[in-house]
């Protein structure tokens, strides 16, 4: 691998002399034969693109020969997608409908890099642009408006995504093109990625473990990263936000230039926000945190090569929260907090043949997590004075409890063969390297190596009606970890007490005790998928895939108590693979003024690990074990989208979304959302010619019924509804621009408390109202 990447940065540094292909042409509008301006001319197998100037006119340099798909986007207008074959193509003129749906863009996240109209498998894509400017506090938050996808929360700081109910190990991030590893078993662990420097997500509902291996069982959080400027192009921006609720605040700027082949873009971020304030006037003691965030990225294209280096920094410090205690509105998170710093640092390369192409990203990551606790000494230290109890506070948050650093590597490899009459095809190796260290008092979970590998071939089959595709893979990950001696327990309160204690549980003196693992888990897994083109206005798709996910290393070896969640955990090394099967059925619906789909889907999951308490307790925690049982989970979404003729600027739009899950004996099983309808009225006015431009407002209502399919270990979770609302512009400043927004989220201030709150046993409520205010410069 490591003679593949000199190679590859051999290449990217030698000057060779290519052919290539300039291609311009001219973007109007079909109705009036006028220009459009600024609409988006991109060739997304090329990642090479072009806007067109004031009379519709535009320049792509650097195209190999081939042929690749162009794409043409702009607001208003329905999207263009054609073939081109290069060199026999030089100029086009291009004609754009106008539509009032939004315009489609090309998904990244599956192989083929087409719309979603034409994609076999439905992927849900939003721009975080307009995810933020719905009021979203960070990007667990912001993702939770996309039907099917909610969030898992420990406040407002803490968030990991859901798709259709499974999370953690279950669902994959990916970032910067390369998978995203943070410790993110963890319940209390949150997503670690800043919203700003995201241009896009998307969303893969289902099992994709044929595309990207193990823990995609649950589907797929794919992060675009923003792109670099247009060719000989300089852009900077500056983008403050503010929120009412947690006094918090939000700046980034921003800086990128382009020349011919050289691009460069940077974006510094800092946030910090205050603990949330309830619906009822508290605010939750240690919610608090603050974030800081670096990207970069340097690129280099030509007609036969394409290399792209990204790296970014990502500094949380997060507050822990147990209780509604302290009412503060400081933004520095009390014991016990987590600090973690998070490098990710990516390299992607691509090399043009006739007709093929080879793409190889590799991605080193380090992960260094931190907990910080208060050390607390009784008995022959319960009367030392509040100085030595002071100091001993201040030692705890100069020593962690708790340190590991998580190192991966991984590695992508793809070859796109030579099409074959209606065939494209791609044959792919993938593989990590990762280690844990300990370096804390604490050990959750032992020092310990994995190592995947995988490869996989799929192809798509395109008819005039009819699209297919399909593919199988393999895989292997092999987990070995060193062995964790006990300790001594050491209990509280008087000798007799001690003494009953032993006699209650004989084997809690022991504790932490972990053995040595030497496990490997293999897993062969396909993908089928159609879709039809019944009208022109009405397609249906049809996806059979299976999905595995090898445990992890706290389900095979944790022995000890978790304080980030309260509670004692016990693994099991003996555990298997998760195997699932899913059947996911689309129909769509699409006009220039109506939109509506509907999705089901049925997964099948053998061997699902899950927490089970014993009913034992462990220095003073419950005990739960990990352990296996078949489930499943069915459900689905619904959605409409109207936007009549002739009022153009209306948008009335409405979505359901639920998801059931049980275990085999027919017991549901726990953190599953409950089903919600979302409605929202949108006004859009968009007159290039007003002083203010873009105008926009919108009001949202989120009703969540009754979540009363519960885990024996859980308790319902009574329905509620949520107001908001939001209005904004952009106007000229010269040769800048200025965009202002103000939204709204949970107006009426309703206290209430959702399924998916770690803090709910505890009987703590989410956020209240939250104003938050916007200001983006683009220069």
């Amino acid at each position: 691998m490591k003679s593949l990447l000199f190679s590859l940065l051999f290449i990217a540094v030698s000057p060779i002399i290519y052919a290539q292909n300039n291609f311009s042409g001219k973007v109007t509008n079909a109705e009036t034969g006028e220009p459009v301006f600024s609409a988006n001319v991109y060739f997304p197998e090329l990642s090479n693109g072009a806007m067109t100037d004031l009379d519709g006119n535009f320049t792509v340099e650097n195209i190999p020969n081939g042929k690749f798909k162009i794409i043409v986007s702009s607001v208003g207008f329905g999207t263009y997608s054609n073939e081109l074959d290069f060199p026999e193509t030089s100029t086009l003129s291009i004609t754009l409908e106008k539509s009032a749906i939004e315009m489609e863009e090309v998904i990244v996240s599956t192989p083929f890099h087409q719309l979603q109209s034409e994609n076999v498998m439905r992927v849900e894509r939003e721009n975080v642009a307009e995810l933020n400017r719905k009021g979203a506090v960070t990007l667990s938050d912001g993702i939770t408006q996309i039907a099917g996808v909610e969030s898992l929360t420990t406040g407002v700081g803490i968030g990991k995504p859901v798709i259709r109910g499974l999370s953690s190990n279950r669902v994959l991030v990916y970032t910067q093109g390369v998978r995203l590893e943070n410790q993110q078993y963890g319940d209390e662990h949150g997503l670690g990625i800043s919203s700003k420097g995201i241009e896009s997500v998307e969303i893969i509902k289902g099992p994709a473990s044929l595309l990207y291996g193990s823990d995609a069982i649950g589907g797929v959080l794919y992060l675009n990263p923003e792109r670099y400027a247009a060719a000989n192009k300089t852009n900077a921006e500056a983008d403050v936000n503010y929120f009412s609720n947690t006094q918090g605040y939000q700046g980034s700027v921003m800086a990128k230039t382009s020349g011919e082949k050289l691009k460069f873009l940077a974006r510094g971020s800092y946030a910090a926000h205050s603990d949330y304030e309830t619906g009822d006037g508290e605010r939750v003691t240690n919610t608090r945190f603050n974030e800081t965030d670096f990207k970069a990225g340097i690129g280099y294209q030509d007609a036969k090569f394409k290399t792209d280096l990204r790296y970014n920094f990502n500094k949380s410090n997060i507050g822990i929260p147990e209780e509604i205690g302290v009412q503060s509105t400081d933004k520095d998170p009390l014991l016990p907090y987590q600090e973690i710093d998070n490098h990710i640092l990516s390299l992607e390369n691509k090399l043009y043949f006739s007709n093929s192409s080879l793409d190889f990203k590799v991605g080193y990551q380090y992960n260094n997590r931190k907990e910080f606790e208060e050390h607390h000494h009784e008995g022959e230290h319960e009367e030392e004075n509040a100085e030595e109890e002071h100091l001993e506070e201040n030692e705890g948050t100069d020593h962690p409890a708790l340190e590991m650093h998580l190192e991966t590597l991984n590695y992508n490899l793809k070859y796109n063969l030579p099409r074959t009459g209606r065939f494209e095809t791609i044959l792919g190796v993938q593989g990590m390297h990762q280690t844990n260290t300990n370096y804390g008092e604490e050990i959750l979970i032992p020092d310990a190596t994995t190592t995947d590998f995988g490869f996989f071939a799929t192809t798509h089959v395109h008819f005039d009606r009819w699209d297919f595709q399909g593919g199988l893979r393999f895989d292997t990950r092999s987990i070995d970890s060193k062995a964790v001696e006990a300790h001594e327990e050491e209990h509280i309160g008087d000798e007799h007490e001690g003494e009953e204690h032993e006699e209650e549980h004989d084997h809690d003196h022991e504790t932490g005790e972990i053995a040595a693992i030497n496990n490997s888990y293999k897993s062969i897994n396909g993908a089928l998928g159609a879709k039809y083109n019944v009208t022109e206005n009405l397609s249906a798709r049809l996806n059979l895939a299976t999905g595995f996910r090898a445990p992890n290393l706290s389900e095979l070896t944790s022995n000890g108590s978790h304080h980030g969640t309260n509670r004692y955990e016990v693994g099991d090394q003996n555990l298997e693979n998760e195997q699932n099967f899913q059947v996911d059925l689309s129909l769509e619906w699409r006009n220039k003024h109506f939109e509506a789909f509907v999705n089901g889907f049925h997964n099948s999951i053998s061997d699902y690990i899950y927490l089970q308490p014993t009913g034992e307790l462990i220095d003073d925690n419950p005990v739960f074990e990990y352990t296996q049982n078949n489930a499943e989970l069915y459900g689905g979404e619904v959605g409409v989208h109207i936007h009549p003729h002739p009022l153009d600027w209306l948008h009335l739009e409405s979505s359901f979304e639920t998801v059931t899950g049980k275990r085999r004996n027919g017991e549901y099983l726990p953190l599953i959302p409950a089903n919600s309808l979302t409605n929202t009225l949108r006004l859009e006015f968009d007159n290039p010619e007003d002083k203010i431009y873009s105008k926009y407002s919108f009001l949202r209502l989120k009703n969540v019924f009754n979540q009363n399919n519960v885990d024996a270990f859980e308790t319902r979770t009574g329905g509620y509804g949520l107001l908001g609302a939001g209005f904004g512009g952009q106007f000229a400043i010269n040769s800048s621009e200025m965009r202002i927004g103000i939204s709204a989220n949970n107006i009426l201030n309703k206290d209430y408390i959702s399924h998916l709150s770690r803090l709910k046993p505890d009987g703590i409520s989410n956020i209240g109202r939250n104003i938050s205010v916007s200001v983006r410069w683009l220069l």
